[in-house]
């Protein structure tokens, strides 16, 4: 049977001040009515029923998870003592897995993206997972077509079709991590490169070969979680064992080291809603390129993303290519075309003791 399986652990720092560490990005509403959590719950159930819907996530964010998804089984929670990255995290969700289904298959995915249709997704979903049941692929990725030469997303070069060409599915040839612009042209001129869009099946006795084959000590460290009585002991194994895993993502723990790794074209449109300038592509602008949330006025204002609240009024004079978030807590006025910027100043704020706003 497929499982969902949902990375929700990230800090969502580039959403500062509405991402707090407290709240982050894939709690918030972004795009509609619903928050980033919610609207990949939506995207898989009841395709997925809710009792093979598992999240993974942060131990502090237990309690907005379980409020945000109360349809989900308390016991499909599982909570990192703290962040290790990937490969931690899909080898946590695998043994928890194996131990309800032995054969289970795992539709990884994170909690903070946008995916439309459902429909095509699902049916995408549904295919990667024929591919892995018939033992075509061991592993099969999600490739997004790109749009544009970005520097921000890991690369897939694809080999040979996996079948009839038609059905977009082929063997993955390289991985290339973040290149510098010039490639990312080279690379979107070829068609032969996808975007990484970190969306990935396979089984979970599977995924733990590969990790005791090409990580042991995390594999021999999930071995002891997976023998530890439920309860306590499950508690202090898992608080003593996975601070002491490697952190490493699992493209480069496994995926970049296996031998039979498919990518399958996306046929559905994707927004990995990395930062702010994501509002632009979700929520459209005006006639004078402005995206607007909340209560806006503004004179010879263009080209700016303004998020606020319906009860404060933010305003504007002579504002051009601009960010500008207020929250009660703390507001942002930045450029919009410095995403990297974010980071150096919440790094800013610890070192000025303004911890109390992140």
């Amino acid at each position: 049977m497929l499982h969902a399986v949902v990375m929700a652990g990230g800090s969502g720092t580039r959403f500062w001040p509405e991402s707090r560490r407290t709240l982050p990005k894939q709690f918030l509403r972004l795009s509609g009515e619903r928050t980033l959590l919610q609207e990949t719950f939506d995207r898989c159930v009841p395709w997925i029923p809710a009792e093979r819907f598992h999240v993974v996530t942060n131990a502090a964010h237990a309690a907005e998870t379980q409020r945000q998804l109360p349809e989900v089984p308390v016991a499909n929670v599982l909570l990192e003592p703290c962040g290790r990255n990937t490969a931690p995290c899909v080898g946590l969700a695998a043994i928890h897995l194996l131990q309800q289904d032995p054969e289970a298959l795992m539709l990884v995915m994170p909690a903070d993206h946008v995916i439309r249709p459902v429909e095509v997704f699902r049916s995408a979903a549904s295919r990667a997972a024929e591919i892995v049941a018939a033992s075509q692929s061991s592993f099969v990725l999600f490739g997004v077509p790109p749009t544009y030469p970005s520097t921000g997303f890991g690369y897939i070069e694809r080999g040979a079709p996996l079948g009839e060409p038609s059905a977009k599915a082929f063997t993955v040839q390289t991985f290339r991590e973040k290149p510098q612009r010039d490639v990312a042209q080279s690379f979107v001129d070829s068609g032969r490169f996808y975007w990484n869009c970190g969306i990935f099946v396979w089984s979970a006795r599977r995924i733990l070969d590969a990790l005791r084959e090409f990580e042991p000590d995390i594999h021999a460290r999930l071995t002891r979680l997976a023998e530890a009585k439920p309860g306590e002991e499950s508690q202090a194994a898992l608080e003593r064992e996975f601070p002491q895993m490697k952190s490493i993502s699992i493209d480069h723990a496994v995926l970049e080291r296996a031998r039979d790794v498919a990518v399958l074209e996306a046929p559905f449109a994707w927004d990995d809603v990395g930062s702010w300038q994501a509002l632009e592509r979700l929520l459209g602008s005006d006639a004078q390129g402005n995206t607007i949330v909340g209560a806006h006025c503004g004179v010879e204002t263009r080209d700016s993303i303004i998020r606020s609240s319906d009860d404060h009024l933010v305003t504007t004079i002579g504002i051009e290519n601009c960010i500008i978030v207020h929250t009660p807590q703390a507001t942002l006025v930045a450029r919009k075309d410095d995403e990297n910027a974010i980071r150096q100043l919440i790094a800013l704020m610890e070192s000025q003791g303004y911890d109390r706003f992140l």
